[in-house]
């Protein structure tokens, strides 16, 4: 596939439709009720915790837990993109406080990672989230696949689901790889190595040795196959960039992502990031406008002729694992 584009004007225009609408303002009434909820259902899951104690009940809690990281992470990822405060010292130090302190995720090393993929989403180059490290995302990845990602190739599709059940511990261990390497490691390492002693020692100071396992296997388990299934509609099963595509910005966002259609419930559960395509284009635009743009940001597609793609909440899954299917072929048989 190879896209060349020449015209560079069409986002000024988008920006100035989306500006005049207001719908890059803040909206402060709105992350505080959210933040207020995030964390009433944080700190009820730990309250739940330390009520149930030694029952196999907890591996209840495990699922509310789990569901309670995942959207602190999705705060954080609004802090990370200066959505709820217009400057970068509250963000960074309120998405440090949330990130490595509340879910054992180095704030610095997302934030370097998450910047790199906005910049360059689905291309095999320059996006990390799609790099051949455990899985193939083209059929060129497959065919020079190496370690891991040749092994599985062939069966990625069927292997998606359960591997994302190790993304929650994948993102605890490649945060702390990270440290050395963030902007603040010493506070990070802090905050982060703080919420590991104390999630680990909460876990088997109260919970018998058995259960304590069971009750980290499955809270971790969930919550990294919640985040995975928020990120995973997104640009899997989108088009693939490489070195010979030429794209303008409002195409490299708009052509690689997709939206997931759905109603209010469909917005809490991912966040927000079902208006996929609306987020890219205008990243720092607080999460409750972005309903709000994506009606005006499709009819503007449609009028310069940009391919616009959104699918259900079902559909966007099966899209994805097609992709990745047809991505392995070359590692079959």
């Amino acid at each position: 596939m190879t896209i060349t584009v020449e015209r560079t004007s069409d986002f000024t225009t988008l920006s100035q439709r989306i500006k005049a609408a207001g719908l890059l303002d803040r909206r402060p009434g709105y992350y505080v009720i959210r933040f207020a909820l995030v964390t009433a259902l944080y700190v009820g899951g730990w309250a739940a915790f330390a009520t149930v104690g030694a029952s196999w009940w907890i591996l209840a809690v495990a699922v509310g837990l789990a569901v309670a990281y995942a959207q602190v992470a999705l705060v954080a990822h609004d802090l990370a993109h200066k959505q709820v405060f217009s400057g970068r010292r509250w963000s960074e130090g309120l998405g440090m406080f949330v990130g490595n302190l509340g879910i054992g995720m180095s704030y610095g090393w997302w934030m370097n990672k998450h910047t790199r993929h906005h910049a360059n989403p689905n291309h095999e180059d320059h996006d990390p989230d799609v790099a051949p490290d455990i899985l193939v995302w083209s059929t060129r990845q497959a065919e020079n696949a190496k370690g891991v990602a040749r092994l599985i190739g062939g069966h990625q599709a069927q292997l998606f689901f359960p591997l994302l059940l190790l993304e929650g511990f994948n993102l605890h261990v490649s945060s702390a790889r990270a440290l050395p390497g963030v902007k603040r490691r010493w506070l990070e390492g802090i905050l982060l190595y703080g919420h590991f002693v104390a999630y680990l020692a909460a876990a088997f100071i109260l919970l018998p040795p058995g259960m304590a396992i069971a009750f980290i296997l499955v809270h971790q388990g969930l919550f990294g196959l919640y985040l995975g299934c928020t990120f995973a509609p997104n640009h899997k099963g989108m088009p693939v960039l490489t070195a010979e595509d030429e794209l303008d910005f409002l195409r490299k966002q708009v052509l690689t992502s997709r939206n997931v259609r759905g109603g209010v419930w469909v917005d809490v559960l991912l966040g927000g990031l079902n208006y996929q395509i609306e987020h890219h284009l205008f990243p720092n635009m607080p999460t409750p406008n972005l309903r709000k743009a994506q009606p005006i940001v499709e009819e503007y597609c449609r009028e310069i002729d940009v391919r616009y793609e959104s699918a259900s909440f079902v559909d966007s899954y099966a899209q994805a694992l097609r992709h990745l299917h047809a991505a392995g072929a070359p590692l079959r048989g």
